[in-house]
């Protein structure tokens, strides 16, 4: 495997090549001097916790990228891999809070660009996925002009990128869902931001230019079962003209080293080709949880490839919008986090909203529930989420079925008929109390299919499976919410 030409042996420390990055840079971003933005994060103590380490993020940068070149000369490749990672981390950390300007951030891209390439050819060498030496790339080595491998190379890239892309299809939402803004109860201020930031981008392009764009990415976060991908499912649906990539992080987790952050490349890389493009990420703390001593090299990488991708090192992500689900926002990585520029508590609903739920639930069935019922579940149901709401809808359908099974007498009533529901017969079959006059005693067997007329579901119905469904949400992780949102804010 080649590596950097070798101006190490005069220049040991590397310092030739440090001063010339150095150079490139400090003109486009000021180095040291911190252009810190609180870029809608609330909290004084996150503030300055992120002030602190942005001071000297792009010399740190440029330190470990150094390093790593010099390593990579010694052909020292798994060392060089692990330092241009950790090198690009910090370069896209550098565009965030140093970079002053675009031309800045452009300059910083570009180098970490050339970095993540590098790396890349190195994680095929080093996991042994790729059988020929691997040449250097831009980053600072010169490739030997005998080399005539690139076409092969470039054949086996487009057979593994047509490999992952075909993992990834079943992703993509070919049909829209049928969910509606309406059918949503609740959540008017997450409604909003999304549509800002989704649907009247791609409906009115003309009106973000210049300074004014659509956010890139929206971060959903609060309890189990509150609609978080209910919402996704909505965002897809009102976003006529887009493509809906639809993923939870199993889709992105492969037991071979190094296939994750392929995935996660191709995923973007997809997302890019079929513009207007919506990525759902449900679950995205299983994917991109906070860096700990006893982390795995993989877990490691899927972060920095999913940073390096939402960054848009590389590529224009103009057209891609990245909408991600938690219910765990504290175990998120604090670099995943600050890439999205807008996170949208969704909480436990109100009661109007769980009042709504019920109905919305219920739907056409048969039933004689009220207003009033409606209202009053509402009232009864405090800290029950939408998920527990349906749960206890889904429960309370079946009681009809149940008085059907446990009824020892029927009587004839007036009612529509099943062949034709505009005609009433006067034959139909429902349970009764074996007191009542026209009871006739039998069971639901001996009842002819086309006769039987079931029980509408009631008020008492609902109330005997709400006294057997208890809330699935605890008070302390509601606790660690409102931690959350006082230390790093939200909107919706």
């Amino acid at each position: 495997m080649e590596g950097h030409s070798d101006s190490s042996e005069s220049d040991p420390e590397g310092n030739v090549e440090k001063k010339k990055l150095q150079t490139q840079l400090e003109g486009a971003t000021g180095m040291g001097q911190t252009n810190f933005k609180r870029d809608g994060v609330v909290g004084l103590d996150g503030a300055k916790e992120a002030l602190k380490e942005s001071k000297y993020i792009l010399q740190k940068a440029i330190d470990i990228v150094t390093k790593a070149t010099e390593e990579d000369k010694k052909k020292n490749y798994e060392e060089a891999l692990r330092l241009y990672e950790q090198g690009v981390e910090y370069f896209l950390r550098a565009i965030k809070y140093e970079a002053r300007s675009d031309k800045a951030k452009e300059s910083i891209r570009t180098k970490c660009k050339s970095y993540a390439d590098r790396a890349e050819k190195l994680r095929q060498h080093v996991s042994g996925k790729k059988q020929k030496p691997v040449k250097d790339s831009s980053c600072g080595g010169n490739r030997k002009k005998g080399d005539n491998d690139s076409s092969d190379s470039d054949s086996e890239g487009n057979d593994e990128k047509k490999k992952f892309q075909t993992q990834l299809e079943g992703t993509i939402v070919m049909e829209k869902p049928n969910i509606k803004w309406d059918d949503i109860a609740g959540l008017d201020g997450a409604k909003k931001a999304l549509e800002e930031a989704v649907t009247m981008p791609i409906k009115f392009p003309h009106l973000f230019t210049g300074k004014r764009q659509p956010q890139s990415g929206i971060l959903l976060y609060g309890p189990p079962g509150t609609g978080k991908s209910y919402l996704a499912k909505a965002v897809a649906a009102e976003a006529n003209n887009s493509t809906f990539f639809a993923v939870s992080s199993p889709d992105l987790v492969s037991k071979w080293l190094g296939e994750s952050e392929k995935l996660v490349k191709n995923l973007f890389e997809m997302a890019r080709e079929h513009k207007p493009s919506i990525i759902f990420i449900d679950d995205v703390d299983s994917l991109c949880s906070a860096r700990s001593d006893n982390e795995s090299e993989s877990a490691r990488r899927i972060k920095t490839e999913f940073l390096v991708q939402m960054q848009g090192v590389g590529n224009d992500n103009k057209g891609i919008f990245v909408l991600v689900a938690t219910n765990m926002p504290w175990v998120l990585d604090s670099a995943i986090m600050r890439s999205f520029e807008k996170k949208i508590y969704i909480p436990l609903p109100e009661a109007p909203a769980r009042a709504t739920m019920f109905q919305l639930h219920l739907g056409n069935t048969p039933n004689s529930l009220t207003q009033e019922n409606f209202r009053e579940l509402g009232l009864r149901t405090e800290g029950y989420s939408g998920a527990d709401i349906s749960i206890v809808v889904k429960n309370t359908l079946m009681q009809p079925l149940r008085k059907l099974q446990t009824a020892t007498h029927f009587k004839r009533v007036r009612g529509p008929s099943r062949d034709n529901s505009g005609v009433i017969v006067n034959d139909l079959l429902t349970p009764c109390s074996p007191g009542d006059p026209q009871a006739v005693e039998m069971n639901w067997m001996d009842v002819p299919g086309d006769k039987l007329f079931e029980p509408v579901v009631s008020m008492n119905d609902m109330l005997m499976s709400l006294a057997v469904t208890k809330p699935t949400v605890h008070k302390a992780d509601l606790d660690k919410m409102q931690q959350f949102i006082h230390d790093f804010g939200s909107e919706g």
